[in-house]
């Protein structure tokens, strides 16, 4: 279930413009133009960290291999066990995506 104060109509909006993407060349197009260079990377980092804590790598995995902070980790964390499930629908449509392969 997903928060309710996230809700309203540009998030609706933002949320039908990353649906409507359909190809890999298309999402990076509207992420380079959507967000900065850093944030996007701080979006990647944070799906790498959340598959590196759902495969159950340590910490200090995560850090070498992400550069993560410890701080960074422990909110993924948190989200993988107490939040709206979006990164466990995430990681199991990818490893799917991956079996296929």
């Amino acid at each position: 279930m997903t928060n309710p104060k996230l809700r309203d109509e540009l998030s609706e909006q933002l949320c039908r413009a990353v649906l409507s993407l359909e190809s890999i060349e298309e999402c990076y197009q509207f992420f380079e133009d959507i967000c900065t260079v850093s944030e996007l990377k701080a979006l990647s980092q944070r799906l790498e960290v959340a598959r590196m804590l759902d495969a159950k790598h340590t910490y200090d995995d995560i850090v070498a291999r992400t550069g993560a902070s410890t701080a960074t980790i422990s909110r993924v964390k948190r989200c993988l066990n107490y939040g709206a499930d979006g990164y466990t629908l995430v990681l199991e449509r990818l490893h799917a995506k991956q079996d296929e392969k």
